[in-house]
């Protein structure tokens, strides 16, 4: 499986139209953009052969916060949102990744600075996890058991948006 859709890198509009992977311009409060991923695959066969079990979602522990979160990071300069997501993938949990449909943003403070986040749903497309200074465990949960670990209560949305798009 390719590491990039097909498509040229866009993703749907929230408000109509399209938008390419572009960076936004810098507002006058200098919002920090980043983007990220709800990493997931699909749940082991269910006991007697019959479907499978809810999907598996990767969670990363990142000890400098000492919290469970989402792979996701700031964007570097010149960078689009597509090319930041799948490349803080690779950076927390060492896989490269496809990128599905987008979910919901994450708006919020940091630190007095406006904060916007923007996520995919992405499945694995090859790689493999190795400790490193920023994050040091990855771990694979079923939704019910993700939601319970993620620290931060925002990003137990994504997990219900994933599901929602998932399972409908």
């Amino acid at each position: 499986m390719p590491d990039r859709p097909s498509a040229p890198d866009r993703a749907p509009a929230r408000s109509g139209g399209s938008r390419t992977d572009r960076r936004p311009a810098a507002g006058p409060r200098s919002t920090v953009l980043a983007a990220g991923a709800v990493l997931w695959v699909p749940g082991p066969p269910k006991k007697g052969g019959k479907g499978r079990k809810k999907p598996r979602i990767a969670l990363v522990h990142r000890p400098k916060y000492d919290d469970w979160s989402l792979p996701k990071g700031k964007l570097e300069p010149g960078e689009g949102w597509l090319a930041a997501a799948r490349r803080e993938v690779r950076e927390e949990t060492g896989m490269r990744c496809v990128l599905g449909p987008e979910l919901p943003a994450q708006h919020y403070l940091v630190q007095g600075r406006p904060k916007e986040v923007r996520y995919w749903s992405a499945v694995p497309a090859g790689g493999s996890f190795r400790p490193n200074r920023e994050v040091d465990r990855l771990e694979w949960l079923p939704p019910r058991r993700a939601r319970e670990r993620l620290t931060h209560p925002r990003d137990r949305v994504l997990v219900d948006a994933l599901l929602e798009l998932l399972l409908g």
